[in-house]
């Protein structure tokens, strides 16, 4: 039998124990044996008359959560489903590389106080960093208007595509992070020129509305890269999450003449029309770089893009 893990990631006082009584409430356990690895103590406690069929399990330091811990969890409270509060000093891959071969990540909630959040990300960059990389859905509580421009500001659309992302105020309501209507680029022009300094703004946003750049024409610098994968060239630039080793390749499906001739990391000049197109990098339908003129020029400043 398959065990799904709902895992819960924040740091102190983020809200992770006040959703796990949510859930809970929701009936998330009513009708599943359920194992609550509870990993750090918060200010907020479990609601007993929600853990009818929940068993808690608490570890207090990080060189607790072993394999032999969590089989032996598993074959004590035969859990269905799990929930893990985990701490949120501690390392992800603690957990990750240790889950036993039944138990699956079924989903990952990501909660960050959002007053704490550029303290959290400038002195615990890789820490913090990794838990909003993971999320599913990720969640921003005790926002304020002044906060939830700034998070917007920041672009996180660069670090998870993949996430829901929500922002909750102070006042119980909350409104997703993504409006929908921001373009960050003026689309009027003949061609869209693209700052090397904003690529990764670009990159993002092509992402996720590629029908926004249709038909248009783009020029910026790139750095030209052959995906042994799919065997195709999917120019772009690389970018760093948090750290120096945390760094990742934001490229497109390229197709143009004589790109063939150019080495990887070779820097380009570059301008092409985007057309939306079906590839199995994509999983479905996404933007092709059309090349209509590439040179080669000088690495771009920056050379690494950060966000």
């Amino acid at each position: 039998m398959q065990i799904p893990v709902y895992l819960i990631l924040g740091f102190l006082d983020a809200g992770k124990s006040q959703f796990i009584n949510g859930v809970l409430a929701d009936g998330l356990a009513a009708d599943h044996r359920t194992l609550l690895l509870r990993c750090e103590e918060g200010d907020v406690e479990y609601d007993p008359s929600l853990m009818k069929n929940v068993t808690v399990a608490s570890l207090e330091d990080e060189e607790e959560l072993t394999p032999m811990f969590l089989r032996e969890c598993e074959k004590k409270y035969r859990p269905r489903q799990v929930l893990v509060e985990y701490n949120g000093m501690w390392q992800l891959e603690t957990l990750l590389e240790h889950l036993p071969p039944s138990w699956f990540l079924a989903q990952t909630f990501t909660f960050v106080e959002a007053g704490s959040f550029d303290i959290y990300s400038r002195n615990m960059g890789q820490l913090t960093m990794e838990k909003v990389k993971t999320a599913d859905v990720l969640v921003f509580n005790r926002c304020t208007p002044e906060l939830a421009e700034s998070l917007r500001a920041r672009n996180l659309r660069m670090v998870n595509r993949k996430a829901e992302i929500f922002l909750e105020y102070m006042d119980g309501t909350d409104e997703n992070y993504l409006t929908g209507e921001e373009c960050p680029f003026d689309l009027e022009q003949e061609v869209i020129d693209i700052p090397p300094e904003d690529f990764g703004v670009w990159y993002v946003d092509v992402m996720d509305h590629p029908q926004r750049y249709e038909g248009k024409r783009i020029h910026t610098k790139l750095v030209a890269m052959y995906s042994p994968k799919y065997k195709v060239c999917c120019p772009g630039r690389f970018a760093m999450v948090c750290c120096a080793n945390d760094v990742a390749f934001l490229g497109l499906v390229a197709r143009g003449e004589g790109l063939e001739r150019y080495k990887n990391k070779t820097w380009l000049d570059a301008t092409f029309q985007i057309t939306v197109e079906e590839h199995p990098a994509y999983q479905g339908p996404g933007p092709f770089m059309n090349i209509l003129e590439a040179t080669p020029c000088e690495r771009a400043e920056p050379e690494l893009l950060s966000y």
